[in-house]
């Protein structure tokens, strides 16, 4: 009689591996949205923030392409230039948002309140810490002294154009978990804030988890939303989080805070044999 055997991962998490803006710094997304909004407008075309925040997660070049492929900003782009945008219209678009994007970024690399202490509790399990990002290698080495002075650090620190093919492919996660040594994937965590996030966590095999009220998706600063009655944040929460379990997360949280139990659980669930 033929049998087939399966095997198990039933250890713990071995690695967490965080985005940056809207999960860990920059509280509300902000930075890659309004650097978005201010480069179409110093190339002589407005475009909403709501516009800007369509095709977040994404490698920085592919999210300008992105914009001038969405039909409103097509048509204002031929209204303005005369022709439909060229590929080489995205490069020079790209070329010019380094500066905006360093600087913008750099300013608001403030750190997500309750980021230290899930941090310092993840270590405490002696669970590693990564992050990966849509931004270029420039925004990465603006952040990360802004970030280490606060106190984060982490173990792998990996950007889009470190890899072939940014978000939604797994390759940024996978090189976290080469240069920490984590495997099996379903020993990971990816945690962000965007459905390419989500995409990148699940092509990897791992699981995944994304943060709501700090994120792209609500897109608030933190004391903006202090503002809103909490009948609306609900219903701007449960909107963002259908969005998210549509695009397969395992788990949404309201920010990095909230992650502990979440890795507790599942732990439970790896313990029992389950996979992502």
């Amino acid at each position: 009689m033929p049998f087939a055997y399966r095997r198990e991962y039933r250890g713990p998490v071995q690695l967490v591996a965080f985005d940056w803006a809207g999960t860990i710094v920059d509280f509300g997304c902000q930075a890659p949205a309004l650097a978005f909004v201010e480069l179409f407008r110093d190339a002589g075309l407005e475009i909403s923030v709501a516009q800007a925040r369509g095709p977040m997660g994404i490698g920085k070049r592919e999210h300008i392409a992105a914009l001038l492929e969405e039909p409103e900003v097509e048509r204002g782009w031929s209204d303005l230039h005369g022709a439909k945008p060229k590929p080489g219209d995205v490069e020079r678009l790209y070329e010019a948002f380094h500066p905006i994007q360093v600087r913008m970024a750099a300013e608001r690399a403030q750190l997500i309140p309750g980021v230290l202490e899930t941090v310092a509790w993840l270590r405490a399990r002696d669970t590693m810490i990564a992050t990966n990002t849509g931004y270029f290698r420039e925004v990465l080495d603006a952040i990360l002294p802004v970030a280490t002075e606060q106190g984060f650090e982490a173990d792998s620190h990996v950007c889009a154009t470190d890899v072939p093919e940014a978000r939604p492919a797994p390759w940024m996660l996978i090189v976290n978990m080469l240069e920490t040594g984590a495997y099996p994937a379903e020993a990971v965590v990816k945690v962000g804030d965007t459905i390419p996030d989500i995409e990148e966590g699940l092509n990897a095999g791992a699981w995944t988890v994304a943060v709501i009220e700090s994120g792209n998706l609500i897109g608030l600063r933190e004391e903006e939303l202090d503002d809103v009655p909490q009948a609306e944040l609900a219903e701007m929460s449960d909107r963002a989080r259908l969005t998210l379990q549509r695009a397969g997360v395992h788990y949404t949280i309201p920010t990095v805070a909230d992650l502990p139990p979440i890795i507790e659980d599942i732990e439970l669930r790896l313990r029992r044999g389950e996979r992502p």
